[in-house]
């Protein structure tokens, strides 16, 4: 599989702990709200790198018991860049929903 994150891919990213893999995912969704509906080359490109992360995530040996709920996860971002017509999702939900993760990282760091 070729992945837009080959540094990561390569093992840096199955270093981090799982909330700060979800962070990163978040920042990449937090990127895709931004430019929904403005940039669409932006738009885009949020939303291919987070669903490598996604990827790269699933790929994580030490999910293995928790691969159902990132899969869940990686559909519910995947219904709400089409509308949210499945879940009624969207992705100022799903942010918030993220932002959980990278704040946890943050309050462990310092």
């Amino acid at each position: 599989m070729a992945f837009i994150h080959k540094e990561l891919a390569a093992g840096n990213w199955f270093v981090l702990p799982l909330a700060e893999q979800l962070g990163n995912i978040g920042s990449e969704i937090s990127r895709a709200r931004q430019a929904e509906g403005k940039d669409g080359e932006r738009f885009q490109g949020a939303r291919d790198r987070a669903l490598d992360l996604f990827d790269l995530t699933l790929q994580d040996s030490r999910w293995k018991g928790r691969r159902w709920e990132i899969a869940r996860a990686r559909e519910v971002f995947c219904d709400a860049l089409y509308g949210g017509k499945l879940y009624g999702s969207s992705l100022g939900d799903l942010q918030k929903y993220f932002d959980q993760f990278a704040l946890a990282v943050r309050m462990r760091t310092q």
